[in-house]
C-alpha cells in the first residue's frame, strides 16, 4: 500500500504470500485461482483498517497469459515459462517464419520462452483451446481483468510476447498471420497508465472498497521497476535484479539492427511510451535454487546467511556461465555448478558459501559483458548503474557489480516495482503529471547507497579470464 503526501511517498508491506508453479500431469502451471484468493486476503486487510483506497493495480511477470472466454474466467491453468514445452521451439518457427522478419517485427530477444513460442505450442498441441478462446490475457492484465471485468492488454507487459511492434505500438498482424494465430485471441492494447474503471461491484462490496478505480499502470513488472528508478538526466543504465536480473538503458525510440540482433537485446515498451532496450539474463534465480537444495538436505539457510557465508569464501576461485542453458532450468543447481566447474577445467567450489560466491561473481562479470555490449550498440558509457529490487539489498552483489564494471552503482529502493506501480497510479489519477515527478517522489521518498569501484586490475583480469571461459563452454556446447 502506498500513502503519497506532497512529493512523498510512504509505502506498507500489508500481505506477502508465496507462488511457486504446480506440477499438473508432468506439467508446470500456475495456480491462478490461489493466487487471486491471495490478492482477495491482501484487500481483505486494507479494507479492515478503514483507509479509502483510491485506486489499485496489478503488475506481474512477462510472457505467461491466461485464455479467457467472455465471462468464463479460466479455460485452462496456465503454463509456466519453465515448462519443457517450447524447448527446441525456436528452431520451428524459424522453420515458418525467417529469424531476421520476427526480430525486425518486434525488436525482442529470442527467448524459447516468449509468448510467441507458447502459442506456438498450444496451436500444435491444444488447438481447442485457442478455439475456444476469445482472448489470452498476460498474468497481471488478467488479475486486472478479474477486478475490473474489462478485457485488455497494457503495451508493457504485451511488449514482452514477441509479438509487438514497438514501432507502431502496435500488434504485429504480419507475424499473426505468418504463423497462422487466430487474430480474435489479441487483445485491445492500451497504455500505461489507463484507468480501467471501478472495481467491480461484488468485489467492491465483498471487501469494502467501493470507490476503488482499477488501474492497467505498468502491468510487467520490471517496466514499473524502471519507472522507479530514482535517476535524472541520462547517463545511466539499470540493473533490476531479482530472480531474473534486468539489464539496460532507457530510450525513446528502440534500436532495432544487426548488432542489437546479435547481441541479443530486447525493445519492450516502458511508462509514458519510452523504451527499455535490456537484456535478460538469470539472476539470483541460481541461488535461490542452490537453497531449495540445500534445505531438502537439511541446510536452511537465510538469504543473509548465504551472502555472509560467500563473503567469507575465497574470491574468484571459479566462474560458471550464468546464460548456460543448463542453469536457467530448475533442480539439482549445486551439482550442476559443480559440474561445469569440472568440465571447463576449474577447481569446482568445496562449500557452499564457495557455490554461492562463484555465482555472484559470475553474474557481476555478466554485467560487465552486458553493459559493454550497451556501449558498443549505442556509442555512449553510462556513468552509474542504478540497482533496484529485491537483489539491491544485497550488498556483496552490488559492491561486485561495482569491481566488475568499474561504475559507480547506486542501489534502491528494492521495491521498486511496487513502487513503480504505485506512482504510475497517481499519474493515472491527476495526482503527478509525468514520468520526470514519479522519478522526483523516489529520489525525495528512500534512500540509495553508492558503491564505489574498486581493484581494477584484479576484475579486469576476471573479466578476460570469464570471457574466455564462456566461449569455451559455448563450444563444448555446455
Amino acid at each position: 500500500m502506498g500513502t503519497l503526501s506532497e512529493d512523498h511517498l510512504v509505502i506498507e508491506e500489508i500481505h506477502r504470500f508465496p507462488n511457486e508453479p504446480i506440477k499438473v500431469f508432468g506439467t508446470l502451471r500456475w495456480n491462478v485461482l490461489q493466487i487471486l484468493d491471495e490478492l482477495k486476503n491482501g484487500l481483505f486487510k486494507v479494507a479492515a483498517r478503514g483507509y479509502h483506497i483510491e485506486s489499485m493495480s496489478v503488475d506481474s511477470w512477462g510472457v505467461d497469459y491466461v485464455y479467457v472466454r467472455g465471462k468464463e474466467p479460466l479455460l485452462t491453468f496456465p503454463y509456466s515459462y519453465r515448462d519443457p514445452r517450447t524447448d527446441g521451439a525456436l528452431e520451428k518457427a524459424f522453420a515458418l517464419v525467417p529469424a531476421d522478419l520476427i526480430y525486425c517485427e518486434t525488436g525482442i530477444q529470442f527467448l524459447q520462452m516468449n509468448t510467441l513460442y507458447q502459442l506456438l505450442d498450444d496451436l500444435d498441441h491444444r488447438p481447442e483451446i485457442l478455439e475456444l478462446s476469445t482472448e489470452f490475457l498476460g498474468i497481471a492484465d488478467y488479475f486486472n481483468y478479474l477486478f475490473s471485468g474489462i478485457c485488455c492488454a497494457e503495451e508493457s507487459l504485451a511488449s514482452t510476447t514477441q509479438l509487438f511492434n514497438p514501432r507502431e505500438r502496435k500488434w504485429s498482424r504480419q507475424l499473426i498471420e505468418k504463423f497462422g494465430l487466430p487474430a480474435r485471441v489479441f487483445p485491445k492494447l492500451v497504455q500505461s497508465g489507463t484507468r480501467l474503471g471501478p472495481l467491480l461491484g461484488g468485489i467492491g462490496d465483498e471487501m469494502g472498497l467501493h470507490d476503488a478505480q482499477v488501474v492497467a499502470g505498468c502491468s510487467h513488472d520490471t517496466a514499473a521497476a524502471v519507472a522507479a528508478v530514482p535517476a535524472e538526466g541520462r547517463d545511466w543504465c539499470y540493473l533490476s535484479s531479482g530472480t531474473w536480473s534486468v539489464m539496460g538503458i532507457e530510450l525513446e525510440e528502440p534500436i532495432i539492427n544487426p548488432s542489437s540482433r546479435a547481441y541479443g537485446f530486447a525493445n519492450e515498451m516502458g511508462y509514458g511510451g519510452t523504451i527499455r532496450f535490456l537484456k535478460n539474463i538469470v539472476g539470483l534465480w541460481v541461488v535461490q535454487e542452490c537453497r531449495r537444495e540445500w534445505a531438502k538436505e537439511g541446510h536452511e539457510y537465510a538469504y543473509d546467511d548465504l551472502t555472509r557465508m560467500a563473503e567469507e569464501s575465497e574470491p574468484l576461485k571459479c566462474l560458471i556461465d550464468p546464460a548456460a542453458s543448463r542453469f536457467v532450468k530448475p533442480g539439482l543447481m549445486p551439482q550442476k555448478i559443480i559440474s561445469y566447474c569440472h568440465e571447463t577445467d576449474q577447481a569446482p567450489p568445496n562449500t557452499h558459501g564457495e557455490i554461492v560466491r562463484c555465482v555472484l561473481e559470475s553474474l557481476a562479470l555478466m554485467y560487465r559483458r552486458v553493459l559493454r555490449e550497451i556501449v558498443t550498440i549505442i556509442g555512449q558509457e553510462p556513468k552509474y548503474v542504478h540497482i533496484v529490487g529485491g537483489g539491491s539489498k544485497n550488498q556483496l552483489l552490488n559492491q561486485l557489480t561495482a569491481n566488475a564494471t568499474q561504475l559507480a552503482v547506486l542501489a534502491g529502493p528494492s521495491e521498486a516495482t511496487a513502487i513503480g506501480n504505485i506512482l504510475a497510479q497517481a499519474i493515472a489519477l491527476g495526482h503527478l503529471g509525468s514520468l520526470i515527478d514519479l522519478r522526483r517522489v523516489v529520489r525525495h521518498s528512500f534512500p540509495v547507497t553508492l558503491y564505489r569501484p574498486e581493484d581494477a586490475p584484479t576484475w579486469l583480469k576476471a573479466y578476460e579470464r570469464f570471457q574466455k571461459l564462456t566461449i569455451k563452454s559455448q563450444a563444448n556446447h555446455v
